[in-house]
């Protein structure tokens, strides 16, 4: 039987990724100005069910009970597409809210790119299930996109130095972006330093924030941004939420799940 606390490290990452994700949603919930809506109702409750079969796919590791891990893991074959679906679904709503209000949404490349990322992880991550640590280290690594979001929110709401308390404290939305990316690329490097060899996909995650802001750079240089959230923003919600869900669990079963389902259940 293997030893639990050989992930103990991937534990308290996890357990802290948690904590962020609630505090990053406390003042959507419980804010002056709370007023969350069903697309933020429906992408918490994905959120943290993933989150939680990570934690208890990691336990099971642990614990040496490999069988009963795949058996919990085939649910990635439906948790994946709607979590994915629930992300394109909440970009989609964010720019729809921009345009109408004309207020336009400042998290556009970030909402846009973090749902494409995280289909690439989810998809990688079952094109590559042969190679156990790898494998695990992709699922894990989407914990990194969550966090990266969570931080953001939580340095604004709780942290003196980042929250806005006018127009002239604009820049502070940046400088918690900026220290929330910073702190996935510092989590991404221990992750590797602890496991060179598996642990990348933690690092790439936490370089993709860095690549959004590079993204969000070029097009704002180039006045693309308004074009963009017009583009996302026209988009059918329903037919969103409906194709994501439809488009990854279809390159996920194409990966083999389905067969790796009737082995394991023999």
């Amino acid at each position: 039987m293997k030893n639990p606390s050989q992930y103990f490290f991937e534990y308290v990452f996890l357990v802290i990724v948690i904590m962020l994700t609630i505090t990053g949603f406390w003042s959507l919930y419980f804010g002056k100005q709370a007023d969350p809506n069903p697309y933020q109702h429906l992408h918490l409750a994905l959120n943290f069910t993933w989150l939680f079969l990570l934690l208890y796919q990691l336990s099971l590791i642990g614990k040496g009970s490999y069988r009963e891990h795949k058996k919990v893991g085939l649910a990635v074959l439906v948790m994946g597409p709607l979590l994915f679906a629930s992300t394109a679904l909440l970009s989609v709503h964010s720019a729809n809210k921009g345009l109408v209000s004309g207020e336009g949404d400042f998290l556009i490349v970030q909402n846009v790119m973090g749902t494409l990322e995280l289909g690439f992880i989810i998809l990688a991550a079952f094109m590559l299930r042969k190679r156990g640590k790898l494998h695990g280290y992709f699922l894990l690594s989407t914990a990194i996109l969550f966090m990266g979001i969570a931080l953001f929110f939580t340095l604004i709401s709780f942290v003196p130095a980042f929250k806005i308390e006018g127009p002239e404290t604009f820049y502070r939305f940046q400088s918690a972006a900026i220290t929330g990316q910073a702190i996935c690329l510092v989590v991404g490097i221990v992750f590797v330093i602890k496991d060179f060899r598996n642990a990348w996909p933690m690092l790439l995650a936490g370089l993709f924030f860095l690549l959004n802001e590079l993204i969000r750079s070029f097009l704002t240089k180039h006045d693309l941004i308004q074009p963009l959230t017009k583009f996302v923003g026209s988009m059918s919600q329903p037919f969103t939420f409906i194709g994501s869900f439809a488009i990854i669990f279809v390159l996920l079963a194409a990966t083999g799940i389905q067969k790796n389902a009737s082995t394991v259940s023999r």
